[in-house]
């Protein structure tokens, strides 16, 4: 196959594993930075181009667009999927999952477990919606934050309405969480590639610190889940829409609750921790399943 990984540096971590498990497989491979591409919009054919040439038609194409540019990044990716092109996540799952408000409100709808969760804009609102999540200690989160950017633990009512009084006058869009306590400062990263969990890693947070997030010192480990977690998190992938996805998720006391479900998951941590080829497992998902104009939307979405 022909693919292209949209990716902004062939140096990062998950990029050169896709393209060295690609090349080892037979398959021809080129990395495409998402903010060189340019596109005919207004055409009877659509077309990229890239550098100063159109591009040729690839089989496949695998999404690896940074949160800070996921409105330009999914604009391509659906111009990829206009084209037939096969894309491992459709750029509609990759919208989706990317608002965290919306993400968590589909989660909802099928009954999937998920901290108690509120979002409110006015600040008059903030005694209710504190009330409404249990009190303090709780979880202020920023919906655009990613690996842990924007994440406070209040661990007092004064201290969250000073917390969310001062999001709010920044005029950004904040939720409030229920903070689980039992946690202990770890969460389980779950990947999924095609409604199956190929690996799982605990990340637990470095002391003094509750967010487990890597990028943020936290450590990760091998880790045994159960099937509850296993079916808790292809179901998330799945509502998602994603192929690929990195599930997350909190043991509490009463199951599995997800945090987020991740449209670009890295695979350093989780390869690292688990031995695994995950990368090579991407690739063979493509393989069985990468065929011309097949996507639920063709970029329609």
């Amino acid at each position: 196959m022909r693919i292209a990984i949209l990716s902004r540096s062939r140096k990062i971590y998950s990029t050169r594993r896709l393209m060295e498990a690609a090349r080892e497989r037979g398959h021809e491979v080129e990395v495409v930075d998402t903010l060189r591409c340019y596109m005919n919009i207004a055409s009877h054919r659509p077309t990229i181009h890239y550098r100063g040439h159109q591009l040729d038609a690839f089989d496949a194409v695998i999404p690896r667009i940074g949160a800070s540019i996921t409105f330009y990044g999914t604009a391509v990716l659906r111009q990829f999927e206009m084209m037939g092109t096969f894309p491992l996540n459709e750029s509609v799952a990759v919208t989706r999952s990317r608002d965290k408000l919306r993400s968590l409100q589909l989660l909802a709808r099928k009954g999937i477990g998920m901290p108690v969760t509120g979002f409110c804009r006015a600040a008059a609102d903030i005694g209710d919606v504190i009330e409404m999540v249990g009190g303090a200690p709780l979880v202020v989160k920023l919906l655009e934050g990613t690996q842990g950017i924007g994440v406070v633990l209040c661990e007092t009512r004064k201290a969250a309405e000073s917390v969310l009084e001062a999001f709010m006058g920044l005029n950004v869009s904040i939720m409030v969480q229920e903070y689980i306590k039992e946690a202990g400062g770890a969460d389980i990263r779950c990947f999924v590639v095609g409604e199956k969990v190929v690996a799982a890693i605990k990340r637990q947070a470095k002391p003094g610190e509750f967010r487990s997030n890597l990028h943020r010192g936290g450590t990760a480990s091998l880790i045994k889940i159960t099937p509850e977690e296993r079916s808790t998190a292809v179901r998330a992938a799945r509502i998602m829409g994603l192929n690929v996805a990195g599930v997350d998720l909190l043991r509490s006391n009463h199951g599995p609750l997800v945090m987020e479900v991740n449209s670009s998951p890295g695979l350093e941590g989780i390869e690292t921790a688990t031995g695994k080829d995950v990368a090579g497992m991407i690739v063979g998902f493509m393989e069985k399943n990468a065929r011309k104009n097949k996507t639920r939307t063709r970029g329609r979405g």
